[in-house]
């Protein structure tokens, strides 16, 4: 599969095997319906504008501007996609969003070979519901829960007994990466991919330089955990495309964990309101500080793996209009 530049092509991602990868995605979110409450505050789809939304009091461009219904679906997603060029996404969910099991049930039924979905659920028999519904993981929102990770104990035995995902995005400091280490000690063949490259945002200085972030990023040297990169260039927005210090975190990501322990995630479509979606990952396919197998473990093939994707597309380049 070939991926394009403003030259129309760009250096093909080379596999393990020295043929070409597919790329997957992730970390994106769907959506029906945003209508929801966070800690007493309206999180909803404006109107008459839908791709904006109440968010903490404030208004956001929540959506691209030329969604205006307020519908995050999967067929919009699938049409980024194939225009991309990314064969498979990992549908998690964030409680700003509302529960979405009932609409991702149905994409992971309509989509199969396109989306793993996963559910969102906070206790054994709401986890339990997600199972028996055919979605393949539970997103947990670690950095929004105040209670411990280990409360969660029964529900991560009964994935680990079921084969399913933990998605998992946890809150600074060290409290929940203690926490979540003792759940993968628990439970060592329980799959877990922690979000946001470990939330490498450099407020005061660079996260590699911060011991907690180190040490999130470190529980990926267990055998079963792995890391992705969703909303990575929402963390350097700021700096914007090329965003070379989010090339600079992978590459110290990957110099504590390995290559194999690291995968790309979009956090469409909050992300693309300030680049396309190929912007994305475009970034990682044209930087020169990567070689290309590590871009391809990165950008599809660590993914194919961890997620269990099969029968995944082959998208050829499709030329623009404006070429």
């Amino acid at each position: 599969m070939k991926t394009s530049s403003h030259n129309h092509s760009a250096p093909s991602l080379a596999g393990r095997a020295g043929g070409e990868s597919s790329i997957i995605d992730s970390h994106s979110h769907l959506w029906l319906r945003q209508d929801t409450t966070v800690n007493g505050s309206p999180i909803r789809t404006l109107r008459p504008n839908g791709s904006r939304s109440e968010f903490f009091g404030e208004e956001r461009q929540m959506l691209p501007p030329f969604m205006i219904d307020g519908h995050n679906t999967a067929e919009v997603f699938l049409s980024n996609m194939d225009y991309a060029q990314v064969a498979a996404a990992v549908v998690v969910q964030e409680v700003i969003d509302g529960n979405q099991n009932a609409y991702l049930t149905e994409v992971q039924r309509l989509y199969p070979d396109r989306f793993f979905c996963m559910g969102m659920a906070w206790n054994l028999s709401e986890a339990q519901a997600v199972a028996d519904a055919g979605l393949k993981g539970i997103a947990f929102p670690g950095h929004r829960m105040q209670e411990s990770l280990l409360t969660l104990m029964p529900v991560f035995k009964m994935m680990e007994e079921r084969g399913m995902v933990v998605s998992m995005c946890l809150a600074d400091g060290e409290r929940q990466t203690g926490e979540l280490r003792e759940v993968i000690e628990e439970c060592p063949r329980l799959k877990v991919a922690i979000g946001h490259l470990g939330m490498a945002d450099p407020p005061q200085s660079p996260p590699w330089e911060n011991e907690c972030w180190r040490q999130e990023i470190m529980l990926a040297r267990h055998e079963n955990v792995m890391v992705e990169s969703g909303g990575i260039t929402w963390l350097y927005n700021s700096e914007f495309y090329p965003f070379p210090s989010a090339i600079r975190a992978i590459r110290e990501a990957a110099d504590l964990v390995g290559w194999d322990k690291l995968m790309w995630g979009s956090d469409y479509p909050r992300t693309i309101t300030a680049i396309t979606y190929r912007m994305s990952y475009d970034f990682v396919v044209k930087s020169p500080e990567l070689t290309e197998q590590q871009k391809a473990l990165f950008l599809g093939e660590n993914a194919r793996r961890f997620y269990g994707f099969t029968n995944l597309m082959e998208l050829p380049y499709i030329k623009n209009m404006s070429e």
